[in-house]
C-alpha cells in the first residue's frame, strides 16, 4: 500500500526508472543496428529530456484545462487522421506517419490522448440512464451508447485503414473501459459485449494478407518461419535465452548479432529480457504495476467525474499497451505492432504517455481528493 502523501513521488521515481530502463535499452538495440544506428537513441534521449520537462510543467498545471479543450482536441485528431491517409509518409506498408523538417509525427498515436479526454468529458457530462429494457427511450439509448461509439468508430476505421491494427484495438478498448466506468448497467455492457464477439470472425475478410499471417503464426508457430514467424522465433529466443539475470548489458546475441528485427520498437522486451533477464523484466513490470495502482487508487477517491474518467482511461491504456507488447514479444498473444510505453522508440508515443502521466501527477496533487 502506498500512502496518498507519497503518491506523487511514486509515480515520479517509477516513470523516471522506467525512462532509464528504456534508454539502456534503446543504447543496446541501436548499438550494432544495421538499419537504424545510434541516431534513435539520440533522438529519444532528446524526447526523455523534453519529455521529463512536460511531466513537470502539466503536474502543476489546473487539469481541468484538458476539459475545456477535450473535444477540440478531438476534433483536431481525426482531421489529421483523415489528412495522413491523403498526405502521409507511405513505409514499411502503411501510411501512418506526417513527415516535416526531418521531424515525423504519428497521428493514430495523438488520437489515444484525444479519445481519452472526449469520452471523460462526454461521460462525465451524461450518465448513462440505460437499462436492459426494451423500454428504454431511443434518445437515450443513442446518446449514452451509440452516439459515443459511432465516434470512437471513426477514429478506430481511420486508425485501421492506415493500416494500425494494434492501435484501433486499443482505441476500442479504451471506450470499452470507459463507458464500462461510466456506470453503464453490466448487462449492457455484456451484451455489447457478446455483439462485439460475435462480429469478430467477419474481421478476418477485411484484414491485410500480412496481419492474417501473423494470426496464423500465433495459432500455428511452425508457419512461415522464415517469414512472418521469424521475428516472433527470435524474440522467444532472445526472452529464453536470458535465463534469470541475463546476459549483461550489449552482450545479447539475438540483438547484437542481428538477429531480432524491430528491437528498438515493438520487440525492445525482447532485448531487456535476454540481456536483464527474468529479474530485469520483472523489475520494469513492477514499475508498471506502481503507476498503474497508484492511477486507480487516484480515480478511486477523486470526486470529479471527469478526473476519474480520465484517470482510469489513462491506466487502461497503458495496461493494456503493456501486456499486449509483452504478451505479443512471448508469444502469448499475436503480433499487432504495439510498443511498450516509454520504452520503445517513437517520438509521438513517448510524447503522448508524457502528457498522460503528467495528468496523473496533476491529479495526485490534489490533496482534497484523497
Amino acid at each position: 500500500m502506498i500512502p496518498a502523501s507519497l503518491i506523487p513521488r511514486a509515480i515520479w521515481l517509477h516513470t523516471l526508472i522506467i525512462i532509464v530502463i528504456g534508454l539502456l535499452a534503446l543504447y543496446s538495440a541501436s548499438y550494432n543496428n544495421d538499419v537504424v544506428g545510434m541516431g534513435v537513441f539520440y533522438d529519444q534521449l532528446s524526447c526523455a529530456l523534453l519529455g521529463i520537462l512536460i511531466m513537470f510543467v502539466l503536474s502543476r498545471g489546473d487539469y481541468r484545462k484538458f476539459f475545456d479543450v477535450a473535444y477540440p482536441v478531438y476534433g483536431i485528431s481525426v482531421f489529421f487522421l483523415f489528412l495522413v491517409l491523403v498526405m502521409g509518409r507511405h513505409a514499411l506498408g502503411a501510411t501512418r506517419w506526417f513527415s516535416v523538417g526531418g521531424v515525423s509525427f504519428q497521428p493514430s498515436e495523438f488520437s489515444k490522448l484525444a479519445v481519452i479526454f472526449f469520452l471523460g468529458r462526454y461521460f462525465s457530462q451524461r450518465r448513462p440512464k440505460l437499462s436492459f429494457d426494451v423500454s428504454t427511450p431511443l434518445r437515450d439509448i443513442w446518446g449514452d451508447l451509440i452516439w459515443p461509439l459511432v465516434l470512437t468508430l471513426i477514429s478506430v476505421g481511420l486508425i485501421f485503414k492506415q493500416p494500425d491494427l494494434g492501435t484501433a484495438i486499443l482505441v476500442m478498448g479504451i471506450f470499452m473501459v470507459m463507458l464500462y466506468a461510466s456506470g453503464i448497467p453490466w448487462k449492457v455492457f455484456a451484451a455489447l459485449l457478446g455483439l462485439l464477439g460475435l462480429m469478430m470472425p467477419l474481421a478476418w475478410h477485411v484484414l491485410k494478407p500480412y496481419q492474417k499471417d501473423r494470426l496464423l503464426v500465433f495459432l500455428d508457430p511452425s508457419h512461415d518461419p522464415l517469414g512472418a514467424g521469424y521475428t516472433i522465433t527470435q524474440s522467444k529466443i532472445a526472452v529464453g535465452s536470458g535465463e534469470l539475470l541475463g546476459k549483461g548489458w550489449l552482450s545479447g546475441t539475438q540483438s547484437q548479432l542481428n538477429f531480432l528485427p524491430e528491437r528498438h520498437t515493438d520487440f525492445i522486451f525482447s532485448v531487456i529480457g535476454e540481456e536483464w533477464g527474468l529479474v530485469g523484466s520483472l523489475i520494469l513490470i513492477y514499475c508498471y504495476t506502481v503507476i498503474i495502482y497508484c492511477g486507480f487508487k487516484i480515480a478511486r477517491h477523486n470526486k470529479d467525474p471527469f478526473g476519474q474518467l480520465v484517470t482510469i482511461g489513462i491506466v487502461s491504456i497503458l495496461a493494456m499497451q503493456v501486456v499486449i507488447n509483452i504478451g505479443m514479444v512471448m508469444g502469448l498473444l499475436p503480433v499487432v505492432g504495439i510498443t511498450l510505453p516509454l520504452i520503445s522508440y517513437g517520438r509521438t508515443s513517448f510524447m503522448v504517455f508524457v502528457i498522460l502521466i503528467g495528468f496523473l501527477l496533476n491529479l495526485s496533487r490534489k490533496r482534497a481528493i484523497f
